[in-house]
């Protein structure tokens, strides 16, 4: 078994230049950190687990977790997974600290990441594209904490790593598949949860870049719901009133079971098709049922372990992510193959 002394021996430094390099930590000059990275390359040398988990309890790691997911189910999945994975980490001394919010409001968002900014050395979280938000974000990153964003991503941010789906090509996938399996004359309305969200912005923008080409689309309706069912049912119902001529919903994010339960009360199921996001149990229900004719799966277990072990990595490992985004991918799913 490779040794960090044999190492330091091969590379003319001490055992603790290759400590410092190998958890990332203190200051080495760039040659000699290259050739200690080359020679543990060339030995393909691997920490002892017991040894990291030791160097990681004694520097006591945190990694706070900041998700707007009270109310919004498709957080139930990334929660459990994140959960889930906490708890294996433990013993390399990580330790977590949670936090969720209901809606998206700016000052509380800013509060929440201004208390957990004193305590944790990684963040992961699901941020509005505000200027209060991002500065926050950039004050965290100026202190050394280690963030992530999830799910949703903040323009002219500092952050390190971005984790989650690509929202311009998932719009542009809803267009698409809309063009495909709506009507020829679409009179399109849609309900997004908040355009202070960068991803619901962007996933707009995908659908409309697409539709925008045929002749035969009209936007009708656009309205906020602040991915709260309630408000999408009473947003949906209202917009259907008002514009009894349009024959195809886009549901941005969340809020499909409040707007489904509108197009049922209005008789309005199987006649007006419906796409939405994420196959939650009340969108397998309402596609069972002729309401959702499509959803798309944008894998909430994968960006939930995928942004929990880049903070394990960083913490324990030292190492830092390759990219700025690791994107999952967008599927489709339609009534036939929505239990997969």
């Amino acid at each position: 078994m490779v040794t960090i002394k044999q190492i330091a021996d091969m590379c003319g430094v001490s055992r603790g230049t290759v400590d410092r390099v190998l958890n990332n930590r203190g200051n080495v000059k760039p040659e000699k950190r290259k050739r200690v990275l080359e020679v543990m390359r060339e030995l393909n040398y691997q920490p002892n687990p017991a040894g990291k988990a030791l160097a990681a309890r004694k520097h006591k790691p945190v990694v706070g977790v900041l998700l707007p997911s009270e109310g919004i189910v498709f957080f139930d999945d990334v929660l459990e997974t994140m959960h889930r994975m906490a708890k294996r980490y433990e013993e390399y001394g990580l330790r977590f600290v949670w936090r969720t919010l209901r809606g998206y409001h700016a000052d509380e968002q800013c509060a929440a990441i201004e208390e957990l900014r004193h305590e944790v050395n990684a963040l992961i979280v699901n941020p509005m594209s505000e200027p209060a938000v991002i500065q926050k974000i950039d004050e965290c990153v100026a202190d050394g904490i280690f963030v992530i964003t999830i799910n949703n991503d903040v323009e002219l941010s500092h952050r390190q790593l971005y984790v989650g789906s690509d929202y311009y090509e998932g719009g542009q996938t809803a267009g698409a598949l809309l063009q495909m399996i709506g009507p020829k004359d679409l009179r399109v309305g849609v309900l997004l949860g908040s355009k202070t969200m960068l991803g619901h912005r962007q996933r707009l923008d995908g659908f409309c870049d697409i539709l925008r080409k045929d002749p035969h689309f009209q936007l009708r309706a656009v309205a906020e719901n602040e991915d709260d069912e309630r408000i999408s049912y009473e947003k949906t119902k209202e917009m259907l009133t008002r514009h009894a001529d349009i024959n195809a919903l886009f549901v941005v994010s969340a809020g499909a079971a409040g707007a489904g339960r509108a197009v049922k009360e209005l008789g309005r199921a199987g006649e007006l098709t419906l796409i939405v996001f994420d196959t939650i149990p009340t969108t397998v229900t309402l596609m069972k049922e002729g309401v959702i004719q499509a959803a798309l799966y944008q894998h909430p277990h994968q960006q939930a372990a995928k942004a929990i072990r880049a903070a394990f990595e960083y913490l324990v490992n030292g190492v830092r992510p390759e990219k700025q985004q690791d994107i999952v991918q967008n599927e489709i799913r339609i009534l036939q193959n929505v239990g997969r």
